[in-house]
């Protein structure tokens, strides 16, 4: 597919040079004088496909836009902490350029829109730190791919949102940055660790943003905040520009199942990112390649043939989750849907999340310091074969040399090819983002945090379990909205068949219209 599209110029004379001193003018004038809201101002819902169209249309100009999230931002964001590397100054220039492209008559993709990205993502000018205090010294020379093409594509960064300690959690803390909070509930985290991402899309304070995910890291922040967000197909948009900070940036992934993808508040605002995010890098010298989406299966909710998981064999759900699955499934059957309960070629759900585990934790590996290596190697040297949980998994997987590496990358081979193939009968597998609803912040140790579902306690970790299946297979994987539970958002998590993105963005696009899709949290407007 194409990495960017161009929308036709609306009818209009070509400006004279009267006219455009006025607008320079204007432009310095605005930069001069204090913004006041348009009673027709857009709303800080609004989506980014409005808000492009509103922008060509000459309906509202760019600098209005980012004024208007920059006010937002800085009245509520002090209680949620989502915005913490701000670049207002360079986004007020970049709106000024992008408003007179417009009234030149150009157009782009996201010309105008402002929006923010992950911290994980390099922009030139701003520090990279992955939530590492030592960290917050070091700029990048260049922005990542997907910022530059962003950017290519019109888009306004405001700045970066916040994510924990080296992407590893699914809350959003760190020592430099601090915490973030849940929108819905300040006591409770948004998700991580693209939870600064969710929390500010929740918040009104930006349309659209840039998140990444291999262990959940898109959806579950996605599923917490009552948020859209998009795993896409593995390879489809490269990483180059994501690495730790000052580490040398290259074309591939950082890990073999990572991949990076848009969040925003309405699904069909989520292909529109695609568009301008997807395709080869062109530093990959030598391949050549091109992954072509082919367009939705389908267009009609009712004509829809979906695989419905509610339980799974490694770790418990949440009763409020499984009822707004189940509600969801009663819908879709009122809606004309084939919604089933089992398919024969279902594999082996269990086989598939401990596979993910090892794989996962294989990644992960090579970083802890000598001593803490050294136990963990100790604790996985004694499992007993009869230990099958998760995390015996995790342990086997950090332990795992490059000869038990190789053997359990075969069985994801063999995995990846019966999901592809049951995903050739059904068009979507819908299940859970997560095994809860988002829970209360917790300071305890990582490795010492339990979880409470339905009066059980389980480990923390093993809320990784619904991330395998799409994660492990290289499958997209859309989380929309679909209700809430005790005052806190529910989604559902919409699987589909290798490089059919389009078709899972599309379903959520259809539930959303259905059944109502996105709802602003308890914030003052």
């Amino acid at each position: 597919m194409t990495t960017s599209s161009r929308v036709a110029p609306l009818a209009r004379p070509h400006p004279t040079r009267r006219a455009a001193l006025t607008v320079g003018l204007g432009a310095l004038a605005v930069g001069m004088l204090p913004r006041r809201a348009r009673a027709d101002a857009p709303s800080p819902y609004a989506s980014a496909t409005e808000l492009v169209a509103r922008l060509a249309q000459g309906g509202v100009s760019s600098r209005e836009l980012v004024e208007a999230a920059i006010a937002r931002i800085e009245r509520l964001d002090p209680r949620i902490n989502a915005v913490v590397v701000r670049d207002f100054d360079r986004a007020r220039a970049a709106a000024e350029a992008a408003d007179a492209a417009l009234a030149r008559g150009e157009r782009r993709p996201l010309l105008g829109l402002p929006m923010t990205v992950k911290e994980q993502f390099n922009v030139a000018g701003l520090p990279t730190t992955w939530g590492r205090e030592k960290a917050r010294g070091w700029t990048p020379p260049e922005d990542a791919l997907a910022v530059q093409r962003l950017k290519a594509a019109g888009a306004i960064i405001l700045g970066k949102t916040n994510v924990p300690t080296d992407l590893a959690d699914w809350q959003s803390d760190n020592p430099a940055y601090g915490r973030t909070s849940n929108p819905w509930d300040l006591g409770r985290t948004p998700g991580g660790p693209s939870g600064g991402a969710a929390a500010a899309l929740a918040a009104g304070f930006v349309p659209l943003e840039l998140g990444s995910d291999i262990g959940g890291s898109l959806r579950a922040p996605a599923h917490f905040c009552g948020i859209c967000a998009h795993k896409p197909s593995l390879e489809l948009i490269p990483g180059r520009g994501s690495g730790p900070p000052g580490s040398p940036v290259r074309p591939v992934a950082q890990g073999d199942m990572a991949v990076i993808g848009p969040m925003a508040r309405q699904p069909g605002d989520l292909a529109l990112a695609l568009g301008v995010l997807a395709g080869p890098d062109p530093r990959w010298a030598g391949i050549g390649y091109t992954l072509v989406l082919p367009k939705p299966r389908r267009e009609r909710l009712g004509d829809v043939k979906a695989l419905l998981l509610d339980s799974h064999p490694l770790c418990p759900t949440d009763s409020r989750i499984a009822a707004a699955l189940h509600s969801l499934a009663d819908d879709l059957g009122r809606a004309g849907c084939t919604v089933l309960r089992k398919h024969p070629a279902m594999p082996n759900l269990a086989v598939t999340t401990r596979v993910y585990a090892e794989l996962l934790m294989a990644i992960f590996s090579a970083d802890p310091p000598p001593m803490e290596r050294a136990g963990l190697l100790a604790a996985a040297a004694a499992l007993g074969p009869e230990n099958q949980s998760l995390a015996a998994a995790r342990l086997r997987g950090f332990a795992m040399s490059h000869q038990a590496w190789q053997a359990t990358a075969w069985l994801r081979e063999d995995l990846r090819q019966r999901w592809q193939a049951l995903l050739q009968d059904v068009d979507v597998i819908l299940c859970p983002p997560m095994p809860t609803p988002a829970f209360p912040h917790d300071n305890a140790p990582e490795d010492r945090r339990v979880i409470e579902i339905d009066g059980k306690q389980m480990p923390y970790l093993d809320l990784l379990a619904w991330s395998g299946i799409a994660t492990l297979c290289g499958l997209p994987a859309t989380v929309a909205p679909i209700g809430q539970a005790d005052g806190l958002p529910v989604g559902v998590q919409i699987i589909g068949g290798y490089l059919q993105d389009l078709t899972t963005i599309r379903i959520a696009e259809l539930l959303g219209e259905a059944f109502g899709g996105f709802k602003p949290p308890p914030l003052p407007s």
